[in-house]
């Protein structure tokens, strides 16, 4: 989806798990294409280098520490911006995490961990923006999903159930939030060149036998399209999405997957 360097001008965006992946692809698109941008992240080093990059493109960013799974610091997290800029017009629910071991193999500490970041870190982050867009009455929320959450491999039980989850809670959300004039949405990346899927391919692939260049390469081989996608291929629909361009779209959440779940 091409660039429209004014797209955003005077907007304010603001992505969850911002610092690195696909989140950074999104806070860099939205400030190459002129909004200011807050990117939210517990890895705060990265989340500083990645908003100093959005300053250098022009427009103004912040790095905000912020673990999703917190109310409080997401609710400080959205009165800092609000300090700065005073609106949000755009939010990205992008924070996540991967953990995949047989069923059995999966201690509840390991579930609450990946549910608590992937889903309740969504809905926190829904909750800690939607007062301000309802005073506003206009926004868009956009949940970062994944094809795993419409559709489901073995040793995925954790990761596939959270991002199902984040599925009905963006179709719930949208409805509550359709009377303001705010939209709600997720994309569903499929394989995507990042630290997490390399992190997956290193831990998953001896399990099946492979290394994780080999994991890489018959995960491509398993995409219609013959590859793995770019964080710029995902940030491309989330901008859509936030633009007036989607502006009846709502309580949808689009494949972004090179054609591996119809």
């Amino acid at each position: 989806m091409s660039e429209d360097r004014a797209r955003f001008a005077g907007k304010v965006a603001v992505v969850t798990g911002g610092a690195r992946g696909i989140g950074r692809a999104c806070a860099l698109r939205f400030g190459r294409e002129g909004a200011r941008v807050a990117v939210l992240d517990i890895l705060t080093g990265a989340a500083a280098t990645t908003a100093q990059e959005i300053e250098a493109l022009g427009p103004a960013a912040q790095a905000v520490a912020c673990d999703v799974r917190d109310e409080a610091q997401l609710t400080a997290a959205v009165n800092q911006v609000l300090e700065a800029w005073g609106r949000i017009d755009i939010w990205v629910n992008n924070a996540g995490a991967y953990s995949g071991s047989p069923l059995l193999e999966v201690p509840p500490e390991a579930w609450n961990d990946t549910v608590g970041v992937n889903f309740t870190g969504v809905y926190l982050g829904c909750r800690a923006v939607a007062p301000v867009m309802r005073r506003q009455r206009s926004g868009r929320i956009i949940n970062v999903s994944s094809m795993a959450g419409k559709t489901s491999w073995p040793a995925t039980a954790e990761y596939s159930a959270s991002k199902s989850a984040v599925i009905g809670l963006t179709r719930s959300v949208a409805l509550d939030m359709a009377p303001y004039g705010v939209t709600v949405n997720a994309v569903c990346p499929g394989n995507t060149l990042t630290d997490m899927v390399r992190q997956v391919a290193a831990v998953v692939g001896p399990r099946e036998g492979l290394t994780a260049g080999e994991w890489l390469e018959q995960r491509a081989r398993d995409c219609p399209l013959g590859r793995l996608a770019t964080p710029d291929e995902i940030a491309g629909p989330v901008a859509f999405l936030a633009s007036d361009a989607a502006r009846y779209f709502t309580g949808q959440s689009i494949s972004v997957d090179g054609g591996m779940v119809f």
